[in-house]
Parts: structure tokens; C-alpha cells; sequence
């Protein structure tokens, strides 16, 4: 037994080592090659003195050439180890692969009017995941009979839900102990933070979340789909919640497609069941509509990055950049037809202030689309918004692109120190010296909406043919007079509703017609909370 100890101990070292670091066992991942090293190293370490023993330090040349099994075993691996490293590098070389690299994605162009919606206001995600994640802590310091157990997790996703952007987050143990005391139930819930309103829910689990990367050993997320997953490269693990409500775990698994170590992109997913661990492997293309990050923001610029610098060629990326682009410092997410989408400018490589287009990568199918608009870069953005309340510091989120009036436009929320949101800005991407700065999205937008009438950017007719209005029938619940900036307004329930309905008077003279019981129809733009009412019309049937 004395005899085998080294062997065996060395064992035991590289099974903790396995089970601690966790590397996919493929030749693919650099993890894997790392791993080999620490073996090889430990290895070494451990049977240093049997290894010793065994070189004729009187002739050590022949002791090497000619030595025993263990000598020759250590200098071929090493040797093996180093060559395929090398190889497998230098092949996947931008220099040498310039072409496979700048068709990892394929880009169309697009039509900005056509492929983003007019603004819907009751749809724009208005927190960024900072905001959220401020939102959430105060929702879970609410829950007394919770948070002396669990906190809130770092693992915050933007999904469509219900057609509406959200944010969700998982819980985690509060510590090891709170685990010991908790664990035969598992976390009991997660929070629902809705973009739009700002509210937060914390959405409470028949059956606790089992498998989460505040577990430990073999319910820890990554051990878990390790060990029934062992050649997967896994990139990133995200949380989200199917159409019912149930959470699970997406656990992209990646490929590089360039030599050994290049050209990174996604072959698939593990879709696991946070609450019952039964996980289904789908390839890329089947992937399930409900889910809506498989592709990271990171990765997906990057392949852009690398189809804008190398379509013409490595060299030409170095020295001429002829038609070099590449992406802005920075992104965001918008809904589509019911998937998430990553925003980011593009630029010239020569680094200046402008934007020569935009892209929009679809974080589910990989579609990428091209826009031929030049305007504003996102930072100078930032910065003029920034400029409209210097004298109350308040700092820019990073821009949301939307559409209003026709218009691509940046829409920023303005955060104070403590990370509150204040107010809000708009700036037309083309003509960026237009900024509007409101209290409330409302606001913000009918500012905007005067300001490009005034800067002849759009005609008064236009703007308000490109507003989206909206038509509803209901019997009248509650009437209230006031008045806003000198003019008389009417706010007005309908039965069944809880949103406000604002009636100038100075438009709608006809609403003084009406009482309470009466049944109308409302022409309205939706907004944030109160709707403006264009047109008021008498109705014969109450809306069910």
C-alpha cells in the first residue's frame, strides 16, 4: 500500500480538482488545457521524490534519453502538451482565418420604420438593470418572513412576459447556515420587476427552486449540469421563467469554429427545470420560442465587431480600414414580436463622436439587422441629456432606441446619486441637438413631440398622424375637474379600468355633455399612466 500512496493521493488531488474547477472534458476549451496543466504540475509535485530517483544525475542525457518509463512518459506529454496548445493557437489565428471569422454572423439590412414599432409607452422598459435590482431589495425588505433567509440574486434577466418586458431575479441563501436551515425546501421565490411600471412581485413557488448557484455540492447548478453535461462548453447561465410561470435555468453551450480556440459561438442550450432538475438539451435552431437569451450581448458584438473589421481582410484592418466599422462601448435590450433584442451603435474605427448606423441582434436566432442611420453616439448622447440638468447632477442611463413620430430616437432615464430615477430625456439620433427633458415619460414625450414640430424636423400633422391612438367603449365611473398650465381637464374613470383617461377641455368641449352612468367612446394616445384623450364620442354599449 506504501508502495501505490503517491499514485493514489495524486489521484485523489486531480478528482477534488475536477469537482472543485469543473472544466469541460474537450479538447476545445482552454479550461480543459488548464486542467491538464494543473494534473501535470500536481502530478509532478506529489511524486517528485519517486521521479528523482529514478535520473542518473551522473549522466543525465542518457538518463533522459534513455531513462526510466516515468522520465520518458513526463517529457513526451510535455512535449505532446505544448505542440497542440501551440498548433491549435496559432490556427485559429484572426491573421490566418480573417474570412471564416467575419462570416460568423450574417447581417441584413433594415428598415427602421417598418422593423421597430411606434413607441408604446405602456411597452418601454424604463429600468436599466441597476435600477431594478435597487427595486428588488426594496420589495425583499418587505418580506419579513424572508429576508432574514434569503437575498436578492445578482442573476437578473430582461424577458418578454406576457408580451411586456420584465426583469426576474431568483432568491439566494443568505449564507451557509441559512442554506443548512433551508435547504430541504429550496428557495421559495422569485421577483418579477414589471420595466414598464416599476412595480416588483415577488412570486412565491408551490415547490422551492432545488438547483441554483447558491447551492452546494451536487445541487449546485454548474456541478449539476457538469456532471450530466461533461463536454459542454457551457457559457453563462441566465435565469428566466417560462409562459406559465415556471423557472428554469438556460445554460447556452458553446462551440469555437476557428481551429481550436476561435470563432466562439452557440450550438445549443440546456433548458433545466430550477425547481425539479429535469434539464432537455436543444440544438440552436430549436430552441423554444419562451426563451429569450441564448446568445450573450457580449458575444454577439463581438462577432459584429469582427464582421465590420475583417470583411476586407486582416491586413486592411490594420492599415487601410477601408469600410472598417465596429460597435459602440456599450448596449441595451429591446422587445420585438415577442423576443429580446441587443441595441448598439455602430462606428468608424477612427474613433469619432458620431454613429454611422445601428444594429439590432436577436438574443434567441442570432438575427443581426443593419441600419443606415448616422447621428449621435451613444456617450455624446449621454452627455448632452446630462447637460439639460447639470445643475441638478443627474447621470444618464445608457440609451434605449425607439421609435417615436417615425423618428429614431434615444430615450434615457435621468438617475440621481442614490440611483433613483428623476426624469427622463428624448434626443433624436439625427438631429441630436434636439433634447427633451421630462418628469414623467408623458411629459417627456410631449416635449419631444413639440420640439421636432419646432425644429421642423416633422410637421404638427404628421406627429400626430404617427401617434398610435387607441379607441375603448365604457360607462363612466368617476369625473374630475382640473386644471393644468391655465387650460381645464377632465380625468375620468371608465368602469373596469384602472387607468386615468385625461379630456382637455379646450379639444373636447363635448365631454361637459356627460356624467357619471353616461357610456362614451374615447379616441386616446396610451401613455405611461394617464391616456390622452382625442376625441370623445356618445356610445350605446358599455365594453364587458
Amino acid at each position: 500500500m506504501k508502495k501505490y500512496f503517491s499514485y493514489i493521493l495524486t489521484l485523489v488531488i486531480w478528482l477534488v480538482g475536477f469537482y472543485v474547477y469543473l472544466p469541460p472534458i474537450n479538447i476545445k476549451a482552454e479550461e480543459f488545457w488548464w486542467f491538464l496543466a494543473f494534473m501535470a504540475i500536481s502530478g509532478l509535485v506529489i511524486n517528485a521524490f519517486r521521479l528523482v530517483s529514478q535520473i542518473d544525475f551522473h549522466n543525465l542525457r542518457y538518463s533522459v534519453a534513455n531513462g526510466t518509463k516515468g522520465v520518458k512518459v513526463i517529457v513526451k506529454a510535455a512535449g505532446i502538451f505544448i505542440l497542440v496548445y501551440f498548433i491549435g493557437n496559432v490556427i485559429s489565428w484572426p491573421v490566418f482565418r480573417a474570412k471564416d471569422y467575419s462570416s460568423l454572423i450574417t447581417v441584413e439590412n433594415g428598415n427602421f420604420e417598418e422593423d421597430v414599432d411606434e413607441a408604446d409607452f405602456s411597452q418601454i422598459p424604463l429600468l436599466d438593470s441597476n435600477s431594478a435590482a435597487l427595486i428588488a431589495e426594496r420589495k425583499m425588505g418587505t418580506m419579513s418572513d424572508m429576508v432574514s433567509q434569503f437575498e436578492v440574486s445578482e442573476y437578473f434577466s430582461q424577458i418578454n412576459y406576457k408580451e411586456k418586458p420584465y426583469r426576474v431575479t431568483p432568491l439566494r441563501y443568505a449564507s451557509v447556515i441559512k442554506w443548512l436551515a433551508n435547504r430541504s425546501n429550496g428557495i421559495p421565490a422569485y421577483i418579477l420587476i414589471d420595466m414598464s411600471t416599476q412595480n416588483a412581485e415577488l412570486i412565491k413557488l408551490n415547490d422551492g427552486i432545488k438547483i441554483s448557484p447558491s447551492e452546494y455540492f451536487g445541487r449546485d447548478l454548474m456541478r449539476y449540469i457538469r456532471f450530466r453535461y461533461p463536454t459542454a462548453m457551457f457559457r453563462g447561465t441566465y435565469f428566466e421563467i417560462d409562459d406559465e410561470g415556471t423557472p428554469y435555468w438556460i445554460c447556452p453551450v458553446m462551440d469555437h469554429t476557428i481551429g481550436l480556440f476561435g470563432g466562439a459561438d452557440i450550438k445549443g442550450a440546456v433548458v433545466l427545470n430550477a425547481v425539479t432538475g429535469e434539464n432537455v438539451y436543444y440544438d440552436v435552431e430549436d430552441i423554444p420560442q419562451w426563451i429569450d437569451r441564448v446568445y450573450d450581448a457580449e458575444l454577439l458584438m463581438e462577432q459584429y465587431d469582427y464582421y465590420g473589421l475583417l470583411s476586407n481582410g486582416y491586413i486592411n484592418s490594420l492599415f487601410a480600414q477601408k469600410n472598417c466599422f465596429k460597435t459602440t462601448a456599450g448596449y441595451n435590450y429591446i422587445a420585438l414580436h415577442d423576443d429580446v433584442w441587443v441595441y448598439t451603435g455602430v462606428t468608424s474605427v477612427s474613433g469619432d463622436q458620431s454613429n454611422v448606423g445601428f444594429v439590432l441582434m436577436n438574443q434567441r436566432t442570432m438575427e443581426t439587422r443593419y441600419y443606415v442611420i448616422s447621428g449621435a453616439e451613444e456617450n455624446s448622447a449621454m452627455s448632452s441629456a446630462e447637460g439639460k440638468v447639470q445643475h441638478l447632477g443627474y447621470k444618464a442611463t445608457f440609451p434605449l432606441l425607439i421609435n417615436v413620430g417615425g423618428q429614431p430616437t434615444y430615450f434615457m432615464a435621468l438617475k440621481d446619486s442614490s440611483g433613483l430615477v428623476k426624469s427622463y430625456a428624448m434626443l433624436n439620433i439625427e438631429k441630436y441637438q434636439t433634447v427633451a427633458i421630462g418628469d414623467s415619460v408623458n411629459e417627456c414625450e410631449k416635449n419631444y413631440r413639440q420640439l421636432m414640430v419646432d425644429s421642423g424636423i416633422v410637421d404638427e400633422a404628421e406627429s400626430e398622424m404617427k401617434k398610435e391612438s387607441r379607441q375603448i367603449t365604457g360607462r363612466i365611473e368617476k369625473m374630475v375637474q382640473t386644471v393644468l398650465d391655465g387650460n381645464s381637464h377632465f380625468y375620468i374613470l371608465l368602469e373596469g379600468q384602472s387607468r386615468i383617461f385625461d379630456v382637455p377641455l379646450s379639444d373636447n368641449a363635448d365631454i361637459v355633455r356627460y356624467n357619471t352612468g353616461d357610456t362614451v367612446t374615447f379616441s386616446y394616445h396610451e401613455n405611461e399612466s394617464l391616456n390622452e384623450v382625442t376625441k370623445v364620442e356618445a356610445a350605446q354599449q358599455t365594453v364587458q
